[in-house]
Protein backbone atom coordinates (compact mmCIF):
# COMPACT_ATOMS: atom_id res chain seq x y z
CA UNK A 1 0.00 0.00 0.00
CA UNK A 2 1.67 3.21 -1.14
CA UNK A 3 0.86 6.98 0.55
CA UNK A 4 1.91 10.22 0.61
CA UNK A 5 4.18 11.74 2.92
CA UNK A 6 5.19 15.46 3.53
CA UNK A 7 7.92 15.64 6.12
CA UNK A 8 6.55 19.42 6.98
CA UNK A 9 8.74 22.46 8.06
CA UNK A 10 11.41 22.51 11.12
CA UNK A 11 11.26 19.80 13.11
CA UNK A 12 8.83 18.12 10.82
CA UNK A 13 11.24 16.01 9.02
CA UNK A 14 13.67 14.92 12.40
CA UNK A 15 10.42 13.26 13.83
CA UNK A 16 9.05 12.22 10.58
CA UNK A 17 11.78 9.95 10.13
CA UNK A 18 12.07 9.11 13.52
CA UNK A 19 8.41 7.96 12.90
CA UNK A 20 9.13 5.80 9.54
CA UNK A 21 12.21 4.66 11.21
CA UNK A 22 9.52 2.57 13.94
CA UNK A 23 7.27 1.94 11.04
CA UNK A 24 9.92 0.13 9.10
CA UNK A 25 10.91 -2.23 11.97
CA UNK A 26 8.46 -3.16 12.60
CA UNK A 27 7.32 -3.79 8.80
CA UNK A 28 4.72 -1.89 8.46
CA UNK A 29 3.76 -2.82 5.01
CA UNK A 30 3.60 0.64 3.64
CA UNK A 31 5.39 2.18 0.92
CA UNK A 32 6.12 5.80 0.77
CA UNK A 33 5.61 8.57 -2.05
CA UNK A 34 7.38 11.99 -0.67
CA UNK A 35 5.56 15.14 -1.83
CA UNK A 36 6.43 19.11 -1.61
CA UNK A 37 4.19 20.61 0.43
CA UNK A 38 5.03 23.50 3.38
CA UNK A 39 6.64 26.63 4.02
CA UNK A 40 9.48 26.36 1.79
CA UNK A 41 7.07 26.03 -1.18
CA UNK A 42 4.98 28.75 -0.57
CA UNK A 43 9.01 30.44 -0.61
CA UNK A 44 8.87 28.72 -4.43
CA UNK A 45 5.89 31.24 -5.51
CA UNK A 46 3.22 28.46 -5.13
CA UNK A 47 0.21 30.39 -3.29
CA UNK A 48 -1.40 27.20 -1.82
CA UNK A 49 1.97 25.55 -0.10
CA UNK A 50 1.90 22.70 -2.30
CA UNK A 51 3.26 21.82 -5.66
CA UNK A 52 1.06 20.47 -8.50
CA UNK A 53 2.35 17.22 -8.40
CA UNK A 54 2.06 17.08 -4.97
CA UNK A 55 -1.74 17.56 -5.38
CA UNK A 56 -1.83 14.81 -8.09
CA UNK A 57 -0.15 12.76 -5.90
CA UNK A 58 -2.23 13.01 -3.20
CA UNK A 59 -5.91 12.49 -4.59
CA UNK A 60 -4.18 9.59 -6.61
CA UNK A 61 -3.44 7.69 -3.34
CA UNK A 62 -6.10 8.77 -0.94
CA UNK A 63 -3.86 9.12 2.10
CA UNK A 64 -1.55 11.61 3.16
CA UNK A 65 0.51 11.50 6.37
CA UNK A 66 2.05 15.21 7.29
CA UNK A 67 4.45 16.83 9.86
CA UNK A 68 3.96 20.07 11.21
CA UNK A 69 3.98 22.74 8.36
CA UNK A 70 4.36 26.47 8.69
CA UNK A 71 2.25 29.39 6.64
CA UNK A 72 4.35 32.04 6.00
CA UNK A 73 3.23 35.44 8.10
CA UNK A 74 2.42 39.16 6.16
CA UNK A 75 2.39 37.78 2.93
CA UNK A 76 -1.35 36.88 2.33
CA UNK A 77 -1.48 33.66 1.86
CA UNK A 78 -3.83 31.23 3.32
CA UNK A 79 -2.64 27.97 5.52
CA UNK A 80 -1.38 25.09 3.97
CA UNK A 81 -3.00 22.93 7.02
CA UNK A 82 -6.60 24.66 6.32
CA UNK A 83 -5.65 24.38 2.71
CA UNK A 84 -5.60 20.90 2.48
CA UNK A 85 -8.46 20.11 5.01
CA UNK A 86 -10.63 21.70 3.12
CA UNK A 87 -9.40 21.53 -0.81
CA UNK A 88 -10.33 17.75 -0.25
CA UNK A 89 -13.35 17.70 2.16
CA UNK A 90 -11.74 16.23 5.14
CA UNK A 91 -14.79 16.76 6.83
CA UNK A 92 -14.09 15.39 10.08
CA UNK A 93 -11.36 16.33 12.17
CA UNK A 94 -10.80 13.16 15.08
CA UNK A 95 -8.59 14.07 17.81
CA UNK A 96 -8.53 11.72 20.81
CA UNK A 97 -6.77 12.32 24.16
CA UNK A 98 -6.07 9.80 26.48
CA UNK A 99 -4.09 9.65 29.79
CA UNK A 100 -0.71 8.35 29.16
CA UNK A 101 1.17 6.80 32.21
CA UNK A 102 4.79 8.54 32.46
CA UNK A 103 3.29 11.89 31.13
CA UNK A 104 2.22 13.35 34.71
CA UNK A 105 -0.63 16.23 34.12
CA UNK A 106 -2.69 17.57 37.10
CA UNK A 107 -5.15 14.57 36.59
CA UNK A 108 -3.14 11.84 36.40
CA UNK A 109 -2.03 12.68 39.67
CA UNK A 110 -5.01 13.07 41.07
CA UNK A 111 -6.10 9.09 39.87
CA UNK A 112 -8.44 10.95 36.90
CA UNK A 113 -8.22 8.51 33.91
CA UNK A 114 -9.20 10.94 30.63
CA UNK A 115 -10.02 8.85 27.44
CA UNK A 116 -12.40 11.95 25.23
CA UNK A 117 -12.46 12.06 21.89
CA UNK A 118 -13.45 15.39 19.97
CA UNK A 119 -14.74 15.50 16.70
CA UNK A 120 -14.58 18.81 14.54
CA UNK A 121 -16.41 19.72 11.59
CA UNK A 122 -13.35 20.55 9.49
CA UNK A 123 -14.58 22.68 6.57
CA UNK A 124 -17.00 25.79 7.39
CA UNK A 125 -17.84 28.22 9.75
CA UNK A 126 -15.47 31.00 10.10
CA UNK A 127 -12.40 29.01 8.66
CA UNK A 128 -13.81 29.53 5.77
CA UNK A 129 -11.84 33.15 5.58
CA UNK A 130 -14.64 35.43 4.12
CA UNK A 131 -14.00 38.88 5.00
CA UNK A 132 -14.58 42.47 3.94
CA UNK A 133 -13.93 45.68 5.08
CA UNK A 134 -17.42 46.85 4.57
CA UNK A 135 -16.70 50.47 6.09
CA UNK A 136 -13.10 51.78 7.19
CA UNK A 137 -14.07 51.06 10.81
CA UNK A 138 -15.59 47.54 10.13
CA UNK A 139 -14.90 44.49 9.66
CA UNK A 140 -17.22 41.30 8.18
CA UNK A 141 -16.10 37.97 8.57
CA UNK A 142 -18.99 35.55 6.93
CA UNK A 143 -19.81 31.89 9.22
CA UNK A 144 -21.41 29.28 7.43
CA UNK A 145 -22.83 26.50 8.49
CA UNK A 146 -24.91 23.95 6.46
CA UNK A 147 -26.90 21.55 6.65
CA UNK A 148 -25.35 18.98 4.77
CA UNK A 149 -21.77 19.84 5.91
CA UNK A 150 -22.97 19.35 9.49
CA UNK A 151 -24.84 16.09 8.87
CA UNK A 152 -21.43 14.75 7.62
CA UNK A 153 -19.54 15.14 10.48
CA UNK A 154 -21.85 14.35 13.02
CA UNK A 155 -22.71 11.04 11.42
CA UNK A 156 -19.25 10.20 11.00
CA UNK A 157 -18.98 11.12 14.96
CA UNK A 158 -21.81 8.97 15.73
CA UNK A 159 -20.62 5.97 13.81
CA UNK A 160 -17.06 6.55 15.15
CA UNK A 161 -18.72 6.40 18.65
CA UNK A 162 -20.46 2.97 17.95
CA UNK A 163 -17.31 1.54 16.61
CA UNK A 164 -15.25 2.51 19.49
CA UNK A 165 -18.14 1.35 22.28
CA UNK A 166 -18.61 4.88 23.35
CA UNK A 167 -21.85 5.33 26.14
CA UNK A 168 -22.40 8.97 25.42
CA UNK A 169 -22.10 11.66 22.90
CA UNK A 170 -22.21 15.35 23.33
CA UNK A 171 -22.84 18.01 20.93
CA UNK A 172 -21.34 21.55 22.25
CA UNK A 173 -22.44 24.28 20.70
CA UNK A 174 -23.61 28.36 21.28
CA UNK A 175 -27.05 27.91 20.40
CA UNK A 176 -28.27 30.20 22.72
CA UNK A 177 -26.65 33.11 21.30
CA UNK A 178 -26.45 32.04 17.51
CA UNK A 179 -29.91 30.48 17.93
CA UNK A 180 -29.69 30.00 13.51
CA UNK A 181 -26.33 28.96 12.54
CA UNK A 182 -25.36 26.57 15.87
CA UNK A 183 -29.03 26.25 16.46
CA UNK A 184 -29.17 24.71 12.68
CA UNK A 185 -25.96 22.38 13.75
CA UNK A 186 -27.67 21.15 17.22
CA UNK A 187 -30.93 20.18 15.16
CA UNK A 188 -28.89 18.22 12.69
CA UNK A 189 -27.24 16.35 15.84
CA UNK A 190 -30.48 15.69 17.29
CA UNK A 191 -31.94 14.28 13.82
CA UNK A 192 -28.57 11.79 13.93
CA UNK A 193 -29.08 10.92 17.32
CA UNK A 194 -32.55 8.83 16.43
CA UNK A 195 -31.02 6.59 14.01
CA UNK A 196 -28.43 5.55 17.76
CA UNK A 197 -31.28 5.25 20.32
CA UNK A 198 -28.23 3.15 22.15
CA UNK A 199 -26.36 6.36 22.67
CA UNK A 200 -26.18 8.46 25.45
CA UNK A 201 -26.73 11.43 23.19
CA UNK A 202 -27.05 15.34 24.95
CA UNK A 203 -26.04 18.73 24.84
CA UNK A 204 -24.18 21.48 26.26
CA UNK A 205 -23.32 25.40 25.79
CA UNK A 206 -19.33 24.98 24.65
CA UNK A 207 -18.15 27.88 27.55
CA UNK A 208 -20.02 25.30 29.90
CA UNK A 209 -18.35 22.63 28.04
CA UNK A 210 -14.68 24.39 28.98
CA UNK A 211 -15.47 24.58 32.53
CA UNK A 212 -16.41 20.98 32.94
CA UNK A 213 -13.50 19.58 30.84
CA UNK A 214 -11.15 20.92 33.07
CA UNK A 215 -13.00 20.28 36.30
CA UNK A 216 -14.35 16.86 35.76
CA UNK A 217 -12.97 15.67 32.44
CA UNK A 218 -13.40 12.11 32.98
CA UNK A 219 -17.14 12.29 32.94
CA UNK A 220 -16.85 13.00 28.30
CA UNK A 221 -16.27 10.50 26.10
CA UNK A 222 -17.11 12.05 22.45
CA UNK A 223 -17.72 15.23 22.27
CA UNK A 224 -18.92 17.00 18.63
CA UNK A 225 -18.72 21.03 17.78
CA UNK A 226 -18.17 23.36 15.00
CA UNK A 227 -14.93 24.54 13.36
CA UNK A 228 -13.83 26.91 15.63
CA UNK A 229 -14.69 26.04 18.53
CA UNK A 230 -13.74 22.37 17.92
CA UNK A 231 -10.61 23.99 17.49
CA UNK A 232 -10.18 25.79 20.84
CA UNK A 233 -11.56 22.66 23.02
CA UNK A 234 -9.34 20.32 21.13
CA UNK A 235 -6.49 22.28 21.86
CA UNK A 236 -8.04 22.64 25.79
CA UNK A 237 -7.84 18.75 26.02
CA UNK A 238 -4.67 18.84 24.33
CA UNK A 239 -3.61 20.22 27.55
CA UNK A 240 -5.50 18.13 29.84
CA UNK A 241 -3.24 15.43 29.05
CA UNK A 242 0.17 16.60 28.67
CA UNK A 243 -0.16 19.12 25.28
CA UNK A 244 0.22 19.26 21.58
CA UNK A 245 3.00 16.75 22.02
CA UNK A 246 0.90 14.03 22.70
CA UNK A 247 -1.91 14.99 20.46
CA UNK A 248 -2.91 12.87 17.42
CA UNK A 249 -4.77 14.10 14.47
CA UNK A 250 -6.61 12.90 11.69
CA UNK A 251 -8.88 14.30 9.09
CA UNK A 252 -11.46 12.24 8.03
CA UNK A 253 -13.20 12.49 4.12
CA UNK A 254 -15.30 10.40 2.14
CA UNK A 255 -12.31 10.24 -0.61
CA UNK A 256 -9.15 11.65 0.91
CA UNK A 257 -8.00 11.21 4.52
CA UNK A 258 -5.09 13.35 6.23
CA UNK A 259 -2.82 12.30 9.13
CA UNK A 260 -0.72 14.45 11.16
CA UNK A 261 0.57 16.52 14.02
CA UNK A 262 -0.93 20.03 14.93
CA UNK A 263 1.94 20.98 17.25
CA UNK A 264 4.01 23.71 16.00
CA UNK A 265 7.08 23.17 13.91
CA UNK A 266 9.72 24.76 16.88
CA UNK A 267 11.99 25.94 14.43
CA UNK A 268 14.11 26.93 17.68
CA UNK A 269 14.80 23.84 17.82
CA UNK A 270 14.61 22.68 14.62
CA UNK A 271 17.96 20.11 13.38
CA UNK A 272 18.86 19.60 17.04
CA UNK A 273 17.10 16.07 17.14
CA UNK A 274 15.56 16.62 20.74
CA UNK A 275 12.18 16.78 19.34
CA UNK A 276 9.34 14.72 20.84
CA UNK A 277 7.90 12.75 17.75
CA UNK A 278 4.93 11.39 20.33
CA UNK A 279 1.95 13.19 18.92
CA UNK A 280 3.04 12.21 14.80
CA UNK A 281 3.58 8.41 16.38
CA UNK A 282 0.02 8.35 17.51
CA UNK A 283 -1.14 10.12 14.40
CA UNK A 284 0.65 7.18 12.36
CA UNK A 285 -0.97 4.72 15.05
CA UNK A 286 -4.40 6.16 13.95
CA UNK A 287 -3.47 6.04 10.11
CA UNK A 288 -2.55 2.43 10.60
CA UNK A 289 -5.82 1.60 12.16
CA UNK A 290 -7.85 3.08 9.35
CA UNK A 291 -6.21 1.75 6.67
CA UNK A 292 -6.72 -1.90 8.38
CA UNK A 293 -3.32 -2.22 9.79
CA UNK A 294 -4.47 -3.07 13.41
CA UNK A 295 -1.54 -5.58 14.30
CA UNK A 296 1.32 -3.05 13.27
CA UNK A 297 -0.50 -0.14 15.40
CA UNK A 298 -1.22 -2.16 18.82
CA UNK A 299 2.55 -3.34 18.57
CA UNK A 300 3.73 -0.03 18.17
CA UNK A 301 1.17 1.42 20.65
CA UNK A 302 1.92 -0.76 23.45
CA UNK A 303 5.50 -0.20 22.81
CA UNK A 304 5.72 3.48 22.70
CA UNK A 305 3.35 3.15 25.71
CA UNK A 306 5.62 0.74 27.75
CA UNK A 307 8.41 3.06 26.98
CA UNK A 308 6.74 6.26 28.81
CA UNK A 309 6.13 4.24 31.52
CA UNK A 310 9.39 2.76 31.96
CA UNK A 311 10.67 6.78 32.31
CA UNK A 312 12.07 7.23 28.97
CA UNK A 313 11.45 10.53 27.78
CA UNK A 314 12.69 13.51 25.27
CA UNK A 315 13.39 16.81 27.39
CA UNK A 316 9.82 18.00 27.02
CA UNK A 317 8.19 16.44 29.20
CA UNK A 318 8.75 13.67 32.03
CA UNK A 319 10.55 12.88 35.49
CA UNK A 320 13.29 15.72 35.26
CA UNK A 321 15.46 14.11 37.77
CA UNK A 322 16.31 11.38 34.71
CA UNK A 323 18.08 12.16 31.91
CA UNK A 324 15.97 12.98 28.42
CA UNK A 325 17.20 11.54 25.34
CA UNK A 326 16.66 12.84 21.52
CA UNK A 327 14.52 12.03 19.29
CA UNK A 328 16.20 9.19 17.77
CA UNK A 329 17.14 7.50 21.42
CA UNK A 330 13.42 7.80 21.37
CA UNK A 331 12.35 6.19 18.52
CA UNK A 332 15.01 3.65 18.91
CA UNK A 333 13.45 2.85 22.93
CA UNK A 334 10.32 1.92 20.98
CA UNK A 335 12.04 -0.17 18.82
CA UNK A 336 13.59 -2.49 21.78
CA UNK A 337 10.21 -2.31 23.52
CA UNK A 338 8.33 -4.56 19.99
CA UNK A 339 6.28 -7.14 21.97
CA UNK A 340 6.13 -5.56 25.27
CA UNK A 341 3.26 -4.49 27.06
CA UNK A 342 2.14 -1.60 29.49
CA UNK A 343 0.92 -2.12 32.48
CA UNK A 344 -1.92 0.51 32.30
CA UNK A 345 -3.77 1.32 28.84
CA UNK A 346 -2.22 -1.76 27.25
CA UNK A 347 -4.39 -2.04 23.61
CA UNK A 348 -5.08 -5.26 22.25
CA UNK A 349 -3.21 -6.29 18.93
CA UNK A 350 -6.00 -7.21 16.34
CA UNK A 351 -4.20 -9.04 13.15
CA UNK A 352 -4.39 -6.65 10.01
CA UNK A 353 -7.04 -6.47 7.82
CA UNK A 354 -5.43 -4.37 5.15
CA UNK A 355 -7.44 -2.65 2.42
CA UNK A 356 -6.10 -0.23 0.12
CA UNK A 357 -7.11 3.27 0.10
CA UNK A 358 -9.60 3.56 -2.91
CA UNK A 359 -9.93 7.09 -3.92
CA UNK A 360 -12.72 7.65 -6.20
CA UNK A 361 -11.99 9.12 -9.49
CA UNK A 362 -14.27 11.97 -9.72
CA UNK A 363 -15.21 13.51 -12.97
CA UNK A 364 -16.82 16.70 -11.62
CA UNK A 365 -17.27 18.29 -8.05
CA UNK A 366 -20.01 16.93 -5.46
CA UNK A 367 -23.16 18.74 -4.98
CA UNK A 368 -24.51 18.41 -1.26
CA UNK A 369 -28.22 19.64 -1.06
CA UNK A 370 -31.00 18.67 1.19
CA UNK A 371 -34.42 18.32 0.19
CA UNK A 372 -36.32 21.40 0.68
CA UNK A 373 -39.30 20.80 2.68
CA UNK A 374 -42.17 23.14 2.17
CA UNK A 375 -42.50 26.88 0.68
CA UNK A 376 -39.76 29.44 0.48
CA UNK A 377 -40.63 33.21 1.17
CA UNK A 378 -39.02 36.46 0.47
CA UNK A 379 -40.24 38.58 3.75
CA UNK A 380 -38.01 41.81 3.53
CA UNK A 381 -34.22 42.64 3.53
CA UNK A 382 -31.60 43.84 5.58
CA UNK A 383 -29.69 46.43 3.99
CA UNK A 384 -26.09 47.21 6.02
CA UNK A 385 -25.74 50.72 5.18
CA UNK A 386 -22.56 53.08 5.85
CA UNK A 387 -23.26 56.30 7.72
CA UNK A 388 -22.33 58.48 10.92
CA UNK A 389 -26.00 59.93 11.41
CA UNK A 390 -27.97 59.27 14.04
CA UNK A 391 -31.02 56.86 14.15
CA UNK A 392 -33.74 58.97 13.45
CA UNK A 393 -32.25 60.83 10.49
CA UNK A 394 -31.26 57.40 9.12
CA UNK A 395 -34.69 56.34 9.63
CA UNK A 396 -36.47 59.83 8.27
CA UNK A 397 -34.31 58.84 5.41
CA UNK A 398 -35.48 55.22 4.79
CA UNK A 399 -38.52 55.99 5.51
CA UNK A 400 -38.90 58.04 2.22
CA UNK A 401 -37.62 54.93 0.11
CA UNK A 402 -40.28 52.26 1.44
CA UNK A 403 -42.76 52.83 -1.24
CA UNK A 404 -45.96 50.65 -0.99
CA UNK A 405 -43.81 47.79 -0.91
CA UNK A 406 -42.05 47.88 2.11
CA UNK A 407 -42.02 49.27 5.97
CA UNK A 408 -39.10 50.24 7.97
CA UNK A 409 -39.33 47.79 11.00
CA UNK A 410 -35.74 48.32 12.56
CA UNK A 411 -32.40 49.76 12.46
CA UNK A 412 -29.60 48.32 14.26
CA UNK A 413 -25.72 48.74 15.07
CA UNK A 414 -23.61 45.68 15.87
CA UNK A 415 -26.50 43.81 16.24
CA UNK A 416 -28.32 45.92 19.13
CA UNK A 417 -31.69 47.92 18.36
CA UNK A 418 -30.95 51.69 18.44
CA UNK A 419 -34.59 52.56 16.09
CA UNK A 420 -37.98 52.80 17.10
CA UNK A 421 -36.59 52.00 20.68
CA UNK A 422 -33.01 52.36 22.07
CA UNK A 423 -30.99 54.12 24.46
CA UNK A 424 -28.47 57.24 24.07
CA UNK A 425 -25.71 55.26 25.79
CA UNK A 426 -25.46 52.83 22.79
CA UNK A 427 -22.21 53.63 21.22
CA UNK A 428 -22.38 53.45 17.50
CA UNK A 429 -19.87 52.46 14.94
CA UNK A 430 -20.41 53.78 11.07
CA UNK A 431 -22.00 50.69 10.04
CA UNK A 432 -26.50 49.87 10.54
CA UNK A 433 -28.20 47.40 9.25
CA UNK A 434 -31.59 49.07 8.53
CA UNK A 435 -34.41 46.10 8.00
CA UNK A 436 -37.50 46.56 5.85
CA UNK A 437 -40.22 43.82 5.53
CA UNK A 438 -43.47 43.23 3.17
CA UNK A 439 -46.00 46.03 3.95
CA UNK A 440 -48.72 43.40 3.85
CA UNK A 441 -46.57 40.83 4.94
CA UNK A 442 -47.12 39.39 1.40
CA UNK A 443 -43.94 37.98 -0.17
CA UNK A 444 -41.51 39.53 -2.16
CA UNK A 445 -39.52 38.76 -4.62
CA UNK A 446 -36.03 39.58 -5.81
CA UNK A 447 -36.86 42.31 -8.49
CA UNK A 448 -38.69 43.93 -5.38
CA UNK A 449 -35.71 43.74 -3.77
CA UNK A 450 -33.34 45.76 -6.58
CA UNK A 451 -35.70 48.23 -6.81
CA UNK A 452 -35.40 49.41 -3.08
CA UNK A 453 -31.61 48.70 -2.99
CA UNK A 454 -31.44 51.40 -5.90
CA UNK A 455 -33.77 53.80 -4.08
CA UNK A 456 -31.68 53.68 -1.00
CA UNK A 457 -28.51 54.03 -3.10
CA UNK A 458 -29.43 57.39 -3.55
CA UNK A 459 -28.89 58.08 -0.22
CA UNK A 460 -26.44 55.92 1.12
CA UNK A 461 -23.61 53.51 0.54
CA UNK A 462 -24.82 50.25 0.83
CA UNK A 463 -21.89 47.80 1.94
CA UNK A 464 -23.92 44.48 1.55
CA UNK A 465 -27.74 42.93 2.11
CA UNK A 466 -29.43 39.86 3.31
CA UNK A 467 -32.40 38.62 2.10
CA UNK A 468 -34.93 37.80 4.76
CA UNK A 469 -36.11 33.93 3.95
CA UNK A 470 -38.87 31.99 5.29
CA UNK A 471 -39.99 28.13 4.99
CA UNK A 472 -43.41 27.28 5.74
CA UNK A 473 -43.95 30.43 7.46
CA UNK A 474 -41.15 30.22 9.97
CA UNK A 475 -38.85 32.90 9.47
CA UNK A 476 -35.09 32.16 9.64
CA UNK A 477 -33.32 35.11 10.37
CA UNK A 478 -32.57 36.41 14.09
CA UNK A 479 -33.53 39.66 15.80
CA UNK A 480 -31.51 42.78 17.07
CA UNK A 481 -30.73 42.93 20.80
CA UNK A 482 -33.72 44.78 22.10
CA UNK A 483 -35.67 44.07 19.01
Amino acid sequence: MKIAVAKGDGIGPEIMDAVLKIFEANKVPLEYEFVDMGKWVFDKGFNNGMTPEAKLTIESLGLLFKGPMETPKGKGVKSINVTARKTWNTYANKRVFQSLHGVDTVFSKAGIPIDITVVRENIEDTYGGIEHMITHDVALSRRFITRPGSMQVIRYAFLMARQKNAKRITCGHKANIMKITDGLFLECFYEVAKEFPELKADDIIVDDLCMKLVTRPDTFDVVVLTNLQGDIVSDLCAGLVGGLGFAPSANIGDHISIFEAVHGTAPDIAGKNIANPTALLLSGISMLRHVGLTGNAGEIENALLYTLESGVHTGDFGDKTKPSVNTTQFAEAIISNFGKKPEVGAKEVIPNKPGTPTPFKLAQNSMMVSTETGNEDILGVDLFIESEEQPEAIAHKCQRHAGVKFKLVNISNRGTQVWPTGSVYTNLVNQYNVRFESLDDSPLNQQDIIGLYVSMSGNFKICSLELLNSWNGKKSYSLAQGQ
